[in-house]
């Protein structure tokens, strides 16, 4: 969703797919007019002392050098203690301080914790990988080159099912959308190829398999990734918003957005999330993020057969960037001090995150309140968190 109110949710790389419009004239007005020049100087946690150590330089010029409002980073150590890191200004209208490990709106990072609901019914043998998206939707998925008989549950996860992305078709109405509306939008467009020919990130996918989460279980995405995930892994404070809730539970930065390079900043963090549902609705901090994904990588969320599927990858280059691959759900990424980190990244209107884990036991999750749009920014935000991985 580029360009507007749904320009997150695009995958959080680098070539994403078409731009939109701008912010609706209605909700740029709602949500008021700041400019940067409300900046301080970025501000140090306690954690980081008086001399600023690596994680804390990438945030500060997060903020000084890319024009991000606030930068706010939780980082995990091999023997599981975390610092917190804050830069710049958590509300430039009050100049209220970053919240140390304040909430954000997590973007596609919400699609792991779908893959691992649907991964953890595959366990349970109430789901297949490889049947069909027809065996629980009947019927349901049809369109131009579109047939939910050859398209497999394994390929959603895996953004190999050539299903057109949904997010690129949207207006401009910022309201609540129900997850089958998402759904029908998505397939009044062509397939972008055949399932299982090439890989291509749709939130379109991630929708379906919030769908059959519902079909399977009887009840609520929320309520399952609740039960099964957040409670699971000691969450606190992770949770998937209610239909009309545009707000943001706890201490959280506000978000900004930017309808063009030379326009003022405008706050979003108030928005109803509904249209990333399955495939980026999430709220949670930098430190609930690390303990997921470290969970998750430890095997305590999925058994060691479901866990090496979720593994399994295939070249997503073109989104997020050299030598990153795909699995079910889950993005790997060779680091420049050798190894891999696993995590996934978000996007979403007044916020962008960037994270990663490793199978000894780091971890990290930075987020900006404003959404990247440039290519010098995103690799910014990445050397962050290698930064800190590779510390």
């Amino acid at each position: 969703m580029r360009g507007q109110t749904r320009q997150g949710l695009r995958s959080p790389g680098r070539r994403q797919g078409t731009r939109r419009r701008a912010l609706p004239a209605a909700v740029a007005v709602a949500i008021g007019v700041m400019t940067l020049g409300a900046l301080a100087p970025p501000a140090a946690s306690a954690a980081a002392a008086a001399r600023p150590d690596a994680v804390q330089q990438s945030l500060n010029a997060l903020v000084r050098d890319d024009g991000m409002p606030a930068a706010l980073a939780s980082v995990k150590d091999r023997d599981g203690r975390t610092r917190t890191y804050t830069a710049g200004l958590g509300d430039l209208t009050t100049g209220a301080p970053v919240p140390v490990d304040g909430q954000v709106r997590i973007g596609s990072n919400t699609k792991t914790f779908v893959a691992v609901v649907v991964l953890q019914l595959v366990a349970e043998r109430r789901v297949d990988l490889d049947a069909s998206v027809d065996t629980y939707l009947p019927g349901l998925v049809r369109g131009e080159g579109i047939d939910g008989r050859r398209i497999t549950v394994r390929q959603l996860l895996q953004q190999t099912s050539g299903l057109p992305n949904y997010s690129n078709y949207l207006g401009d109405d910022v309201r609540y959308y129900a997850p089958r509306e998402l759904l029908a939008t998505a397939l009044q467009h062509p397939a972008d190829f055949a399932p299982g020919t090439s890989w291509k990130y749709s939130n379109t996918n991630y929708v379906l398999a919030g769908l059959i989460v519902q079909k399977v279980t009887g009840r609520p995405l929320a309520e399952e990734i609740d039960r099964r995930v957040v409670r699971r892994a000691g969450l606190r404070h992770t949770y998937f918003p209610a239909p009309g809730d545009a707000s943001i539970r706890e201490p959280h930065p506000h978000g900004y957005y930017r309808e063009s390079a030379d326009a003022p900043l405008r706050d979003i963090t108030e928005i109803d999330p509904s249209w990333g549902w399955a495939a980026g609705q999430m709220v949670s901090t930098g430190s609930d993020l690390n303990r997921f994904f470290s969970a998750l990588l430890a095997g305590r969320l999925l058994p060691s057969a479901q866990l090496a599927q979720m593994r399994s990858t295939v070249p997503a280059e073109a989104t997020f960037g050299p030598g990153a691959r795909y699995g079910l759900g889950l993005v790997s990424r060779p680091l420049p001090c050798g190894g891999l980190s696993w995590g996934h990244g978000g996007s979403f209107p007044g916020y962008e995150t960037r994270g990663g884990a490793t199978d000894d036991g780091r971890a990290i999750n930075v987020a900006v309140t404003m959404q990247l749009t440039d290519e010098a920014g995103r690799r910014n935000l990445e050397r962050a968190v290698d930064t800190a991985l590779c510390r």
